[in-house]
Parts: C-alpha cells; sequence; structure tokens
C-alpha cells in the first residue's frame, strides 16, 4: 500500500464524483493543462477524459511520478516532469489550464507564485485549505489584507465549493475548498510592481502606511491615507496609492 509522506504534505484525493466536479469547471477540450502532484493519478483519470491538446504532470515524489509513467505509458500528449512546482519555470509553456490538490504547506507561496505568470495562464483550479480560501475572497472579509487585494486587482477569484475531509487519504484535520483564478484583461499591468507594492505595504500592517512605504512626491491625498493603516484603506485608496508609487 502507498504510504502518503508527510514531508510532501500528500493527502490524496479518492473521490471519483468529486474529481469530476473539479474538472467540470473549465473546458480542456483540446487545451494545455498541467497538473501539479498529481499523487496516484484520481484527478489525472478525468483530465484524460477531457481530451486535452497536452497534459503536463508535475510530481516531486520520485516514486508516484515512475508509478504514473507506468500508469499512462501508452498516453502520448502527455509530459512526466520530476521537480518542485516551487521553482519550475512556468513561464514556459502558454495557454494553460491549471489544476492541482495543493500540499497546505505550500498553496499560497506557489499560487503566488503562478498569478505573476498569468501571461501564460488562462485558468487555476485548486483545492486549498477553506480558511486560506475565505482569507482570499476579497468580498466576503471585513478587512482588506496581503493575498486578497493582490488577487483581487489580478484576477477574478471565487470560492467554487467546500470539500468534506473525508474524499481524502489520509484525511486531513482541516476543510478543504475549490478555489477559481482566472486572470483580468490588465494588458500592460505590471503585476511584479504590483507585488513588490503589496509587500512593502503589507509589511507591518499594525503601523501607519508611511512606516512602510514611501514616495517620490506627496500630495494631501497621499499624505492622509499614509497616515491611516493599511487595514482600514479600501481597494481604491490602496490602488490609488499604487498608481502614485
Amino acid at each position: 500500500m502507498l504510504i502518503p509522506k508527510k514531508s510532501l504534505g500528500q493527502n490524496f484525493l479518492i473521490d471519483k464524483n468529486i474529481c469530476k466536479k473539479i474538472i467540470n469547471l473549465s473546458n480542456i477540450k483540446c487545451k494545455n493543462i498541467i497538473e501539479i502532484g498529481p499523487g496516484t493519478g484520481q484527478l489525472t483519470e478525468e483530465i484524460i477524459k477531457g481530451n486535452p491538446k497536452k497534459l503536463i504532470l508535475i510530481e516531486k515524489d520520485d516514486i508516484l511520478i515512475n508509478l504514473l509513467k507506468i500508469k499512462y505509458q501508452g498516453c502520448k500528449n502527455i509530459e512526466f516532469i520530476n521537480y518542485d512546482a516551487m521553482i519550475y519555470d512556468f513561464s514556459t509553456i502558454s495557454n494553460a489550464i491549471i489544476f492541482s490538490n495543493l500540499p497546505y504547506n505550500i498553496s499560497t507561496k506557489l499560487i503566488f507564485k503562478l498569478l505573476l505568470n498569468f501571461n501564460n495562464i488562462n485558468h487555476m483550479i485548486f483545492m486549498i485549505q477553506k480558511e486560506v480560501a475565505e482569507k482570499f475572497d476579497y468580498n466576503k472579509t471585513k478587512k482588506i489584507n496581503k493575498n486578497n487585494f493582490f488577487i483581487f486587482n489580478s484576477c477574478f477569484y471565487k470560492n467554487v465549493f467546500n470539500i468534506s475531509n473525508n474524499v481524502f487519504y489520509p484525511k486531513p484535520k482541516i476543510q478543504s475548498s475549490v478555489i477559481s483564478l482566472k486572470p483580468k484583461n490588465l494588458n500592460n499591468f505590471d503585476l511584479n510592481k504590483l507585488k513588490l507594492f503589496t509587500d512593502k505595504a503589507f509589511k507591518n500592517k499594525r503601523k501607519k502606511l508611511k512606516n512602510n512605504i514611501t514616495f517620490n512626491f506627496e500630495n494631501k491625498k497621499i499624505k492622509k491615507l499614509l497616515d491611516q493603516r493599511v487595514e482600514s484603506l479600501k481597494n481604491e485608496d490602496m490602488m490609488y496609492l499604487f498608481n502614485k508609487f
């Protein structure tokens, strides 16, 4: 019996109906699909049924990637990559749709890494910790935070549905949610600059903004906003500052 590795945050999805529900959230026919951490291939099975143009499986676990190679050795449109998704260069793949049951310990970091590659990615559908999914949702939180500010201004975000921990092996202690992220048409919008601004602005949210970020010039409005804590501002206030950054 395959023993999940705690060091890699492995909790294998074992419910086929949930897998179908997740894959049906995007039209994958004749599209380039990436699955991060396919594990035992439960989601992979449903992706293949959707007739993608190409399927790239990125799996860090040596044992699992070899099992997947054996399982799908007859599928010519599948590429197997035995690599850590946190350091993989996603910019080499164009017009991709990404699926993943993300390990809880890397989900936020990996999502933000991928958000900065939205020129190459059309849609991301992930299963993450329910608590994190709720913090990502700008419309359902009382205060602006580092994550929902960047997500709101870079993509269309939706917390699609929650999942019982009974559909995993081993059964995690926390609840999960499936989320959808689609890039906004930002034209020449600089996401790296937005990330830099976000990191600086939220560096110490208990202090006034003027302690976290500086500007080459200040008008009355900028001074007024900088004299407040970041969590007290609205998105339009933050975007005004960003455009002057």
